[in-house]
C-alpha cells in the first residue's frame, strides 16, 4: 500500500511539473515529462509494483540472486582463464611461425636452407596490380 501511494505521489508531482512546463510554451518537453510521470501509475495498475515489493522481502529470492551471482562469477572466471590459456598457446605458435613458413618462401628440400640464404627481395607486384586496377 505504501509503494502504491509513493508511486501515485511521484506521478502527480511529475504531471504538475509537466503542466508548468507546458504553461511556459515548452510543449515537447512537457509531453516527455508527462510520459515519464505516468510510468509509476502504470506500474502500480499492472501489478508490477506489488509483485516487486513481494519479491524484495523474501529471503529465498535473495539466496537465489546470490547463487545466480556466484554462477555468473564462476563463468566469467573460467572464461578469463580460458582466454589466458589460449593467449599463451598463441604466443608459442607465433614463435614457430618463421621456421614453419620457410618452405613457403622457396627453401624446401631442394633449395638452400633458411640460415644460409639471404633475405628474400620484397615483391610488391601483386599490390601494384591492385592499386593500378583501382586507379591509384
Amino acid at each position: 500500500m505504501l509503494a502504491e501511494t509513493i508511486c501515485s505521489a511521484v506521478s502527480a508531482a511529475g504531471l504538475g511539473i509537466a503542466a508548468v512546463t507546458a504553461y511556459r510554451k515548452r510543449f515537447l518537453k512537457a509531453a516527455r515529462i508527462a510520459a515519464y510521470a505516468l510510468v509509476p501509475v502504470g506500474l502500480v495498475l499492472t501489478g508490477v509494483v506489488g509483485w516487486l515489493s513481494g519479491i524484495v522481502f523474501k529471503p529465498q529470492v535473495w539466496a537465489g540472486l546470490g547463487l545466480l551471482a556466484l554462477a555468473w562469477a564462476l563463468l566469467m572466471a573460467t572464461r578469463a582463464v580460458e582466454r589466458r590459456s589460449a593467449g599463451r598457446a598463441g604466443k608459442s605458435g607465433e614463435a614457430l611461425a618463421p621456421a614453419a613458413s620457410a618452405p613457403a618462401l622457396g627453401g624446401g628440400a631442394t633449395g638452400p636452407s633458411p640460415t644460409t640464404r639471404s633475405a628474400p627481395a620484397e615483391d610488391f607486384s601483386d599490390i601494384e596490380a591492385i592499386l593500378k586496377k583501382h586507379g591509384i
